[in-house]
């Protein structure tokens, strides 16, 4: 005879402050909320929320994948402030921003982490005719 297995119930941890960090391609725009070390609590994307191909590129697709992420982890754990981390060149940076707010946190600061090369590729070599 079996014996019976006690099952433990999972607490969720309250996160008062963490981060936002949004990449916006010219494809679509992916919203990760994290906690001040860098663990991934909530993510959402264009298509998870429920646009599919070239309206996942849209601003206002990056407003609601914005708002879909900071509304999970606003009421999973709590949080309250974040810094936001913007990464990429996509048409929803500014959208995505605006989303966070219309969440109901408290934005502590917003970082620019695109990267930007110092020197680029490497120029074609001139065409010999």
């Amino acid at each position: 005879m079996a014996k019976a297995v006690k099952k433990v119930k999972k607490t969720r941890s309250v996160i008062q402050h963490g981060q936002v960090h949004i990449f916006a391609s010219f494809n679509n725009t992916i919203v990760s909320v994290t906690d001040e070390k860098g663990a991934v609590l909530t993510w959402a994307s264009g298509g998870k929320v429920g646009f599919k191909g070239a309206r996942e590129a849209t601003p206002y697709a990056a407003q609601v994948t914005a708002e879909d992420a900071v509304a999970k982890a606003k009421t999973l754990h709590g949080m309250e402030t974040v810094d936001v981390f913007v990464k990429g060149i996509g048409v929803g940076r500014e959208q995505a921003i605006r989303g966070i707010i219309g969440a109901g946190v408290e934005l502590k600061g917003i970082f620019d982490i695109t990267p930007v090369p110092h020197n680029g590729a490497r120029k074609k070599k001139v065409r010999k005719l």
